[in-house]
C-alpha cells in the first residue's frame, strides 16, 4: 500500500534514520548499554527536549546487523489505525518480511484485533529478532495504542525488539519489565554529557578549552546535549569563546530561543504561570508553589511537568529545582511579563519558609524582597545570630546582608549590623560602629520594640533578641579586654536561658558555646587562669556538631595558652595541635578562627629552640586582616613573635613587636609581664643592667613564668639576692610546668656556682635537664649563659644533654647566626656551645616513613603513651599499635626509646 488509512502518501522521511550533523559525537557508553535492548524486549530512552536521545538511537540502529525499523511517531498517529499503519509500513520499509496475511487497518481510529494477532505470531515465528525504534513517542497519548503495543510485545516472543524514544513514561506496565529484567533504560541522568564528553563536543565545533571551563559548563548546563551545542555554536563566532561560555546570558542566547519554543510554549497557562512564579527559587514543593502562585493546582502541574522532562527535576520528598538555564530564561521572562513582581515572590516565599521553618532561605528570599526587617527579624527570632560567628556560614551570612542599608532602622537590624561589625572586628572604627550598633539596639529592646512584623498579633517576645544582644555583649567584652562586661553579660545570660524554648537552644549550641567562649577569653586576658579554664573546658567538651566546630577549636587554642602561660609546653603543644586538627577536619577556612593553636605552636618551637619550624607556625597563624582587634591572640602573636626575634639576637625588633601585647584598653597582667621581659631583656643585651631591672618591678609571684625568667635576668644583672627573693615568692606548686620549674632550677643553680657550691650546681643542673628532656626544653639552657658550658662538659650532665640539646642546632638544620655586638655583650641571650655529640652508632640510610608514621613518631617523643596518641590522633588504640610496629620494624629496633633515637639520627624528627 501506498496510502494510510486516512487516504494521505506514506511519508517516507518518518521511515529513514536521522541524518546525523559533523558535530555529532557517538558516545560509546550509552552505544554499549543500548546494545542490551537487543537482550530485553523493551528499550526506553527516556530524557527532555534536546537530550541526544533520537541521535543516540539512529547511531545505534545504524550500526546494527539485524533489520531495524524505524518510524517518527507524530501527532497524527494518535488514532490507532494511522499508527499501526505506519509502523507496518516501517517495518516493510526496513525490509523486514510481513505477509500479506497481516494486511493493513483501513480505519483510522481501530484496529482488527486479528491484524494484531497475525503481527505478533509472524514476530514469534523468526530465527533474529527485529528491532523498531519509535522515535518521538511521547506523542502517543492514546491509552488503546499502548495497550495494543503490549499485545504484540508480550506475545511476539523473541521476535521483538520494541526501543521507545521519549520525553514522557509511556503508558506501558514498565514495572512488569523492570521486575522481570526485561527493561532496559537509559534516562536523562545518563544522557547528560560527561566533562570528557563535552570537551570532546567542544573540539568538534572548533572551540579548545581548559577542563576547569568545559566543567563550569556542564555544571551550568548539567550536561545538556542541546545547551552545549547551542553554547558552542555562538561562542565560536566570539572573540574569546571561554569568556563567553563562562558569562553568556541564557535569555539572550540561542539556548532561550530553543527552550521557549520546545518548552514553555507547549505549556498550558497555567503551567507557564507556576514556572514563572518558582523560577525566583532554588528548589521549591507544590505547597510553596501555591504561596507563589495564589492558587491550589500546583502538585499535579509539577508532577506532570516532571514526567514530561520539562527540565522540571525531582529532588525528592516533592521538592523540586528548574534546570539552571531553563530558571534563567524564566526570570527574564518574568521581569517582561510582570515587571516589579520579583520582590514580591520573595516576599511571599521567605513568609512561607519562615512558618516551614527554613531559615537559610527564609533570609535569602527577604533580603531578595528588601525586608531587611522581616530577614534580620527571622535570623533573630531563632536564635541563630551566632552562626555569624562559626566560620561554616558566615560567609553565607555575611553575603546575605550585605545589601542591608541604613534605611532599615529596627533593632534586629542592628543587631545583626554588631554582629557583623564585631565579628570582622579588623579596624578600631569596626568595633566603634559595632558598639554602637550594640548600644542602639539594646535601648530599643529596653524599650520593648523589635521590628514590628511578627507572624501573628501577639505582642513580640524579646528574649531570643536580648538572648542575642548579651552574646554581642560578651563578644564586645573580649575585643575591648573588659572582664567585668562579660562577667555581666555571662549572667544576663543565664536568667534569659530560663525563658527561652529549650527547642531553640538545642537546635542553636553554637550561642552557649560561643558565650562561654568569650567569657573565658576575657577572663583569660584579665589573668584569671582558673576561671577561665572552667569556662573553655566546658566549651571544648561541647558535643561535635558543625555549629560549635569555631568555639570548640578557639576554646582549644586558649586552653592550650593557658597551659603555655603556666609552663606545660607538652600539653600546650598537644591541645595546640587538637586545635588546628579540629578546624582543618570540619574545613573551616584558616582566617576564621583566631590562629591561637598556631600561636602556641610557634611559641613551644621558640622554647625548644626549633626557630625555622617557629616563623612558619608564626606565617601560618598571621590573620586574613593584620588589624584583628582581638587581644590575647593578639598579645600571643606580638610575645611569641618578640621571643623568636630575641633568640635570634634583634632586640630591638623584639622590643616593637612586643609593644601590640598591651594594645588593648584593659591591661593584662600577663601580657604586661612577658612585655616588660622583653623590655628587660633587650636593655641587658644593650649593657643596661640597671633599666633592665627597672622594667622588671611590676613583675611578681603571682606570675610564675614571667617571675622565673625576671630571676635569671636580675641575676645576669648582678642582683642574685633579688632574683632568688623573686623564686621564693612564686607560690604555684602542681600548677606550673617544666617551663618554670627549669629556668627555676638553672636560676638557682647560678646562683649556687657564684657562691661556689658546686655540688649544689650539678644536682640543680642534672635535675633542670631531666625536667627538661621530656620536652626538648632547650630555650632555657641557651639563655642560661657561658656559666653553663663548663657544667654540661662533665660526664654525667654531659650524658643527660646528650641527644637533645648538645646537638640541637645539627639535627633542626639551624644554623648560627652571625652574633651581634649588644648580644656578644650581655650574659643573659649568650646561647650554651654544644659539646661534641656522640658518635653515631650506625651510619645513615634511608628509611621512607608514611605521614601516619611520623605522626605517631613525633608523639612517641613527646613521651605520650599509646592512649595519649590514640586520642590526640583520633585513631584507636589498635590503629597506633599497627603503626608502631611497622616503625619500629623500619628503623631495626624493638622499643620505644631505641625508635626515638634511631629516629633522630635519621633525621627523621
Amino acid at each position: 500500500m501506498d496510502a494510510d488509512p486516512v487516504g494521505d502518501p506514506f511519508l517516507r522521511t518518518r521511515f529513514a534514520l536521522p541524518a546525523r550533523p559533523s558535530t555529532f559525537l557517538r558516545r560509546p557508553r550509552l552505544v554499549r548499554h543500548l546494545d542490551k535492548a537487543l537482550r530485553t524486549p523493551l528499550t526506553l530512552v527516556n530524557g527532555s527536549a534536546g537530550a541526544g536521545k533520537t541521535m543516540l538511537a539512529a547511531d545505534w540502529a545504524a550500526g546494527l546487523r539485524q533489520p531495524a525499523a524505524w518510524l517518527t511517531v507524530e501527532t497524527g498517529d494518535r488514532r490507532p489505525g494511522v499508527f499501526w499503519a505506519y509502523v507496518l509500513q516501517a517495518l516493510r520499509a526496513c525490509g523486514a518480511p510481513v505477509s500479506d496475511a497481516v494486511g493493513c487497518p483501513a480505519d483510522a481510529t481501530r484496529v482488527d484485533h486479528k491484524l494484531l494477532a497475525l503481527l505478533a505470531a509472524e514476530f514469534d515465528d523468526r530465527d533474529r529478532p527485529t528491532v523498531v525504534v519509535l522515535d518521538e513517542y511521547d506523542r502517543v497519548s492514546d491509552p488503546e495504542i499502548a495497550e495494543q503495543l503490549e499485545f504484540v510485545l508480550h506475545h511476539a516472543g523473541r521476535g521483538l525488539r520494541l526501543v521507545l524514544v521519549t520525553r514522557t513514561e509511556p503508558l506501558l506496565p514498565l514495572h512488569r519489565y523492570r521486575a522481570a529484567d526485561e527493561l532496559t533504560e537509559i534516562r536523562a541522568a545518563e544522557l547528560a554529557f560527561t566533562s570528557e564528553e563535552a570537551g570532546a563536543l567542544l573540539e568538534l565545533h572548533g572551540l579548545s578549552l581548559p577542563e576547569p571551563a568545559v566543567d563550569a559548563l556542564v555544571d551550568r548546563t548539567r550536561g545538556w546535549a542541546a545547551g552545549l551545542s547551542l553554547s558552542a555554536l555562538t561562542a565560536r563566532e566570539s572573540a574569546d569563546p571561554e569568556l563567553y561560555l563562562k558569562e553568556f546570558e541564557a535569555d539572550r542566547s540561542t539556548v532561550a530561543d530553543f527552550l521557549t519554543a520546545e518548552v514553555l510554549k507547549g505549556q498550558s497557562e497555567e503551567a507557564q504561570d507556576l514556572l514563572l512564579c518558582v523560577s525566583v527559587l532554588n528548589r521549591f514543593c507544590p505547597e510553596l508553589a501555591d504561596a507563589l502562585t495564589g492558587r491550589t493546582d500546583a502538585e499535579p502541574i509539577l508532577a506532570g511537568l516532571h514526567r514530561e522532562n520539562a527540565f522540571v527535576e525531582h529532588l525528592g520528598h516533592s521538592w523540586y529545582q528548574l534546570h539552571p538555564l531553563f530558571g534563567e530564561i524564566l526570570r527574564a521572562h518574568l521581569r517582561v511579563r510582570l515587571p516589579g513582581q520579583e520582590p514580591e515572590l520573595h516576599g511571599r516565599a521567605a513568609r512561607w519558609l519562615r512558618r516551614s521553618g527554613f531559615l537559610r532561605e527564609t533570609l535569602i528570599h527577604g533580603a531578595a524582597a528588601g525586608d531587611w526587617d522581616f530577614a534580620a527579624g527571622a535570623l533573630v527570632d531563632d536564635l541563630a545570630i551566632g552562626q555569624l560567628f562559626t566560620g561554616l556560614r558566615s560567609g553565607e551570612l555575611t553575603q546575605v546582608f550585605s545589601g542591608m542599608g541604613p534605611e532599615a532602622r529596627s533593632p534586629a537590624t542592628d543587631l545583626v549590623r554588631a554582629a557583623r561589625d564585631l565579628s570582622q572586628c579588623d579596624l578600631d572604627r569596626d568595633l566603634d560602629r559595632g558598639l554602637a550598633c550594640l548600644s542602639r539596639a539594646e535601648e530599643q529592646l529596653n524599650g520593648g520594640r523589635l521590628d514590628g512584623q511578627r507572624l501573628n498579633g501577639d505582642a513580640p517576645d524579646l528574649t531570643a533578641a536580648r538572648l542575642s544582644c548579651v552574646l554581642l555583649e560578651a563578644l564586645a567584652a573580649r575585643l575591648t579586654g573588659c572582664p567585668p562586661r562579660a562577667e555581666r553579660a555571662a549572667e544576663a545570660a543565664a536568667g534569659l536561658r530560663q525563658e527561652v524554648p529549650e527547642r531553640l537552644l538545642d537546635d542553636h549550641p553554637e550561642l552557649t558555646a560561643l558565650l562561654l567562649t568569650h567569657l573565658g577569653s576575657a577572663r583569660l586576658w584579665a589573668g584569671r587562669f582558673e576561671d577561665a579554664r572552667a569556662a573553655l573546658t566546658t566549651v571544648a567538651g561541647t558535643p561535635g556538631g558543625a555549629s560549635t566546630v569555631l568555639p570548640r577549636e578557639d576554646s582549644m587554642g586558649h586552653l592550650a595558652l593557658l597551659d603555655y602561660l603556666n609552663g606545660w609546653i607538652g600539653r600546650a603543644e598537644r591541645k595546640a595541635l587538637a586545635a588546628v586538627s579540629e578546624a582543618e577536619r570540619a574545613g573551616l577556612p584558616q582566617a576564621s578562627g583566631s590562629g591561637i593553636g598556631r600561636l602556641v605552636l610557634a611559641g613551644v618551637a621558640v622554647d625548644r629552640h626549633e626557630l625555622d619550624r617557629a616563623q612558619a607556625f608564626l606565617d601560618e597563624s598571621a590573620p586574613l586582616h593584620p588589624g584583628r582587634r582581638d587581644p590575647v591572640p593578639a598579645a600571643g602573636r606580638a610575645l611569641v613573635t618578640a621571643r623568636l626575634l630575641l633568640a635570634r639576637g634583634d632586640t630591638r625588633a623584639a622590643v616593637e613587636a612586643a609593644d601590640a601585647a598591651v594594645s588593648a584598653g584593659v591591661a593584662s597582667p600577663w601580657a604586661a609581664g612577658h612585655k616588660a621581659l622583653v623590655d628587660s631583656a633587650a636593655h641587658l643585651a644593650e649593657g643596661q643592667p640597671q633599666r633592665a631591672v627597672d622594667v622588671l618591678q611590676g613583675v611578681s609571684g603571682d606570675q610564675p613564668v614571667c617571675a622565673v625568667e625576671a630571676a635569671q635576668i636580675l641575676l645576669a644583672a648582678s642582683r642574685p639576692g633579688e632574683a632568688i627573693d623573686l623564686l621564693d615568692s612564686v607560690r604555684a606548686e602542681g600548677r606550673t610546668g617544666p617551663a618554670v620549674t627549669v629556668r627555676a632550677a638553672l636560676v638557682r643553680a647560678r646562683a649556687a656556682v657564684e657562691a661556689g657550691d658546686d655540688t649544689t650546681s650539678r644536682k640543680l643542673v642534672g635535675q633542670a635537664l631531666l625536667d627538661a628532656r621530656r620536652e626538648r626544653l632547650r630555650r632555657p639552657f641557651l639563655d642560661a649563659g657561658p656559666w653553663l658550658g663548663p657544667l654540661l662538659a662533665s660526664a654525667p650532665l654531659q650524658e643527660l644533654a646528650a641527644g637533645w640539646l648538645t646537638s640541637d642546632r645539627s639535627r633542626h638544620g639551624e644554623r648560627p647566626r652571625p652574633e651581634t655586638r649588644s648580644a656578644r655583650s650581655t650574659q643573659s641571650v649568650q646561647p650554651v656551645q654544644p659539646v661534641q655529640p656522640v658518635q653515631q652508632s650506625s651510619p645513615l640510610v634511608a628509611v621512607e616513613l608514611s605521614a601516619r608514621e611520623r605522626d605517631v613518631l613525633r608523639r612517641l617523643a613527646l613521651m605520650m603513651s599509646t592512649e595519649e596518641i590514640a586520642a590526640d590522633l583520633f585513631v584507636s588504640v589498635n590503629t597506633v599499635k599497627t603503626h608502631l610496629k611497622s616503625v619500629f620494624r623500619k628503623l631495626a629496633v624493638s622499643r620505644r626509646g631505641d625508635a626515638v633515637r634511631r629516629a633522630r639520627e635519621l633525621r627523621l624528627l
